[in-house]
């Protein structure tokens, strides 16, 4: 259902099921588990969302099945945005790019070493895991090439 077509104060819990393709049983365990959702009652005890406990509903299915969040990260983010004043909105999720330091002074005398390639990040299999021994090898590769390029930087 277009969120477009529903334009009102408050919206039942089976709106809000349909608006955001959640279950009902799922949109009343996140009620436990994140304690900014907590949509009003009415007198027969019926939950009443509001546009912004839907706002939230949405931030939080964002945090768990996009982002893949768990639901104590979602819960820690969620907090952290709250505490920094910032709107829940998926913008918001956004690592702020961070520039590259300056590049330091080259010191006349000293030999330039190429750095190791990368190590090559191992194929995900069709359900996204990767074999364990691939994994443990490309690790150790990754190791090594961490220790090299720490021994640059040492030297």
């Amino acid at each position: 259902m277009p969120r477009e077509a529903i334009k009102k104060l408050y919206y039942s819990i089976g709106e809000v099921s349909e608006v955001t393709d959640l279950k009902q049983y799922v949109l009343r365990y996140w009620e436990s588990e994140f304690p900014q959702l907590s949509p009003a009652k009415n007198r027969a005890g019926n939950r009443t969302y509001r546009e912004k406990d839907i706002e939230l509903v949405t931030f939080i299915k964002t945090l768990l099945y996009e982002k893949k969040y768990t639901i104590e990260g979602a819960r820690q983010k969620l907090k952290e945005l709250q505490e920094k004043g910032q709107p829940l909105n998926i913008t918001s999720l956004e690592e702020p790019v961070a520039q590259a330091p300056p590049a330091p002074e080259a010191v006349p005398d000293a030999p330039v070493q190429a750095a190791p390639a990368p190590a090559a990040a191992p194929a995900l299999s069709p359900n996204g895991s990767i074999e364990k021994e691939r994994y443990r090898k490309f690790l150790l590769q990754l190791r090594g090439d961490l220790k090299s390029l720490a021994d640059l930087l040492d030297a």
